[in-house]
């Protein structure tokens, strides 16, 4: 135990070595040194009443580094024969400052950590660092800056602010993506990916940030053009770029969505974003005049069992081929007439059926989906048959019909007479192990594109080879480090180019002359597998130990923002089916359950005519509506937070003012994690959790008054009424527990859990002091509920779990067992309460009309006091009731039914 310097004078030596302060201070002799002091219980044994401001801060003081010191020690001590929880939230960018959604993401993960540690769980809760990427090095050519210095400046600063919010991560496992330590192996993993057949680099009509200067994938285009971080309107070039072919994989993505669990609608947002994987792609090489000109390309086909009556390969207009330096541009453009369909003179040969095709340059300016490339296939369908047609070209009738109307193959090589269905599966399976196609994938999905034109980013483990090609850098002589260059300007070409020294190398293969790739890879390779990383984040010989991968995969809980549900999640889903396949892991999903968080979101000002965002010195608010103090109408909105809106908030600030365990019961409480908040100060969540803590301390302070008014506790002297009394708190203990654990770990509705034990608050708070003062159950409800406060608020409960466990006389062994609350185990319902029938659903009218319904435990249905508190307290009776006058309430005797009556 740590006392601060500044206090070391207030204390004899001797207590302050003994590290025994709280036994040291307990008898009455040690009272607080001076009037003006406040004091502690942890520290001087002497119990305040109220939790008043400079007591919270106090608490949370004192509290602070041992609660951490303690989370540090358990994680050294946890032992494999526990079961084991994941915990994770999503790493941030260090930016270098915390903003409130920080805060909430990472109150809730810690939440979650503590709850499940206290079920006696082995809980892996880490932390690290998303930290390559654009704003980084924006920044330091901005500031004539190292963008590594930059990264690492910002890392230290957020770490800090990480630490001063009380968050117990596993820093031990720290990983930062920047780090050669890291990016070695997620180089490692390209060259597994580029061996695979699965990294390729073509070249490719891209989307150009013309203010970042870099390319950017689909999914970084808004819908109206514009990009995900400049907000540029995006130009269009034809660049060669790498490509990591996650098409291959997104029939086996979009089926395995259907073991999941509900992720918040994700799961159907990943589903429309694979599509319907109907096709597949096939290869094929391309002739000009009967010679091969060594170039693959692939085409899409809805119908592949049919591919054997293919007539010709469809192009659009847009295709790179007519726009590129290819030999076969020159044979199209000599081809090509605008506004119809035009056949060339390049032909293009079936990889799996050796079928040689011409190719036609389409009319239409777009197939279905993003496809650029189609194969036709007259006996499919009709448009294709009438280009066939059209165009005098010949083509292999494929499907006969019988009487029934079932089709089977013919002229199909050895695929002849199956049906179409057994034909599709035989032909896509046959093709994929001849490795020329046959993956089944939708035609909307494109593959990932991952080059990007910029400097601080992980190089892309290849060199470029004159005789050799393209040639991936041994493992051994990973990892390949970014060079130090003088400057940065963000213009022209890749940064890396200025780097003569490091990109003139020597080919691997052939020991020639050759040069390294300049361009590094997309963040979001990064972040595809970082989860990995943090079950085995030392490892030098590999990304990680299989065997610690298997212990800790999948996650049990991922958190984080729902702008994240297609890019980044599928993915980090990809590589984690890939690295199965690769025998690097058991598991193919790596998140079990997902939470997705909202915004915090504050209030905006901006004028109407210009859109202006104001501050608020510069609004007039003493009218009704508020006006600029120039005059001009102003639109009053909520938007996220952000420092250019002057909507923002520091976080520091707020914790100063309300402190840590106010703003983490507020974030938890305002909305369900999925919701935005709308930070208001002036609502009902904020002074609710203020009062909250306040009555809690209060419960504390009432059962250890109620212990000093005399003699040892004694049940027996409980008459009928308060016996009655006290079974309601056992009730009501127990429908707590069992409503609270059901939140923390099945919906993570923390703020119905908070709104459950404010209710055995108010249950509490109501008891005779003849109960407080001669039952168990009133002390075994009250430990209850600390315990139950912990892991949202653990700074308090701490100190109220202090303070109950040094209560004059206790009956429950809970008090009696000694360690910190967090240290305690979960609390569980009593047997007997789970032999009595559990619950009734009970419809809520409001004025007459139905409007939903409320659970509540079947003992107490029949009680209106008790029946109308639970359906205020519930999710239901918050949303509709809170801010209404209730002039009465009629539970009805005869069914499950309770009808508010309203006054307005």
């Amino acid at each position: 135990m740590q006392v601060s310097v500044r206090r070391l004078a207030l204390y004899p030596l001797g207590v302050v070595r003994s590290g025994q302060i709280r036994g040291a201070l307990l008898s009455p002799a040690h009272q607080p040194l001076s009037p003006c002091t406040r004091t502690l219980f942890s520290e001087t044994g002497v119990w305040e009443k109220d939790y008043r401001t400079e007591t919270r801060r106090r608490v949370e003081e004192w509290w602070h580094p041992r609660i951490m010191d303690q989370w540090r020690k358990d994680s050294l001590e946890q032992g494999s024969n526990k079961k084991k929880f994941y915990v994770l939230s999503m790493f941030p960018y260090p930016s270098g400052r915390l903003h409130m959604g920080h805060v909430r993401v990472y109150a809730i993960s810690d939440t979650i950590g503590h709850f499940q540690r206290m079920r006696g769980h082995q809980v892996l809760n880490p932390m690290g660092w998303d930290a390559f990427g654009l704003p980084a090095e924006n920044a330091a050519i901005e500031r004539g800056l190292d963008p590594e210095e930059w990264t690492k400046s910002n890392i230290q600063s957020m770490r800090e602010q990480l630490d001063s919010l009380g968050l117990c991560f596993n820093w031990d496992r720290e990983v930062t993506t920047c780090l050669p330590d890291y990016y070695r192996w997620t180089q490692y993993l390209f060259i597994k990916l580029f061996e695979a057949g699965l990294a390729y680099q073509k070249e490719a009509v891209v989307n150009w940030d013309p203010v970042d200067q870099t390319v950017l994938a689909d999914e970084q285009v808004d819908e109206n053009g514009r990009s995900w971080r400049s907000g540029a309107l995006v130009e269009q070039k034809l660049l060669t770029q790498w490509f990591i072919k996650t098409t291959n994989y997104a029939k086996p993505l979009l089926d395995a969505l259907a073991d999941l669990p509900e992720w918040y609608g994700v799961k159907a947002m990943q589903a429309n974003w694979i599509g319907e994987c109907t096709g597949c792609y096939f290869d094929f090489k391309l002739k000009v005049n009967g010679e091969e000109t060594g170039e693959t390309l692939s085409a899409y086909s809805s119908s592949p069992e049919t591919v054997f009556g293919a007539a010709y390969l469809a192009i659009l207009p847009s295709h790179r081929l007519l726009h590129g330096s290819s030999s076969v541009r020159s044979a199209l453009e000599k081809a090509f007439q605008p506004g119809r369909d035009s056949l060339t003179e390049v032909t293009a040969r079936n990889l799996f059926t050796s079928l040689e095709v011409p190719v036609v340059i389409s009319h239409r300016e777009a197939f279905d989906g993003y496809l650029d490339t189609v194969i036709g296939i007259p006996d499919c369908s009709e448009e294709d048959l009438s280009v066939a047609r059209a165009l005098n070209l010949t083509w292999t009738t494929v499907l006969k019909s019988a009487e029934d109307g079932t089709q089977t193959l013919t002229n199909s090589d050895k695929f002849s007479g199956l049906t179409r269905q057994q034909a599709f599966d035989s032909i896509t399976q046959k093709a994929k192990e001849q490795k020329v196609g046959g993956h089944l994938t939708s035609s909307k999905l494109r593959d990932w594109l991952i080059s990007r034109q910029r400097y601080w980013g992980t190089p892309i483990p290849v060199v470029h080879c004159g005789s050799c090609g393209p040639v991936a850098v041994p493992e051994e002589e990973l990892p390949v480090t970014l060079p130090k260059l003088p400057s940065l300007t963000g213009k022209g070409a890749s940064p890396l180019e200025a780097a003569h020294d490091w990109v003139n190398c020597k080919c691997p293969r052939c020991k020639g002359p050759a040069r390294r790739e300049t361009d590094t890879m997309d963040t979001f390779v990064d972040s595809a597998w970082y989860y990995f990383r943090y079950t085995d984040p030392h490892n030098q010989r590999r990304p990680f130990e299989r065997h610690l991968a298997d212990h800790w995969l999948p996650v049990d809980v991922y958190i984080g923002g729902k702008e994240h549900a297609v890019m980044h999640l599928y993915y980090a889903r990809f590589l984690s089916h890939f690295c199965r396949d690769q025998g690097l892991v058991t598991h193919r999903e790596p998140f079990r359950k997902l939470l997705v968080q909202g915004l915090i979101k504050g209030q905006t000002f901006k004028l109407a005519d210009s859109g202006q965002y104001l501050k608020r010195e510069e609004i007039d608010f003493t009218e009704e509506e508020p006006v600029a103090l120039d005059g001009g109408r102003i639109e009053v909105t909520w938007e996220k937070m952000s420092k250019s809106k002057h909507n923002g908030l520091d976080p520091q600030e707020v914790v100063q003012q309300y402190g840590v365990d106010t703003v983490r019961l507020y974030t938890l409480y305002a909305a369900p994690p999925e919701q935005d908040i709308l930070w208001n100060v002036k609502t009902a969540a904020l002074p609710g959790v203020l009062r909250w803590q306040s009555r809690l301390w209060q419960l504390v302070s009432k059962l250890r008054g109620a212990r000093q008014l005399g003699g040892f506790p004694n049940p027996s002297m409980l008459k009928k009424k308060e016996l009655a009394e006290a079974k309601n708190i056992w009730e009501n203990k127990n429908y707590a527990i069992q409503e609270v654990t059901s939140h923390f770990t099945e919906d993570f509705l923390f703020n119905a859990a908070i709104s459950r034990l404010m209710g055995l608050t108010n249950t509490l708070s109501g008891a005779t002091v003849r109960v407080v003062q001669n039952s168990v159950e009133f002390e075994e409800a009250l430990a209850a509920l600390v315990m139950m406060t912990a892991p949202m608020a653990p700074h308090l409960a701490s100190e109220v779990w202090a303070g109950l466990c040094q209560v004059n006389n206790p009956l429950s062994p809970l008090l009696q067992q000694g360690g910190d609350v967090l240290q305690q185990s979960w609390p569980t319902v009593d047997p007997e309460y789970l032999d009595v029938p559990d619950f009734v659903e009970l419809s809520i009218l409001i004025n007459n009309k139905a409007c939903g319904t409320v659970t509540v435990p079947l003992r107490v249905s029949k009680d209106s006091d008790r029946v109308q508190q639970l359906v205020l307290e519930s999710p239901l009776g918050q949303k509709l009731l809170s801010e209404r006058s209730i002039k009465r309430a009629i539970l009805s005797p005869r069914t499950a039914l309770i009808n508010f009556l309203l006054d307005d």
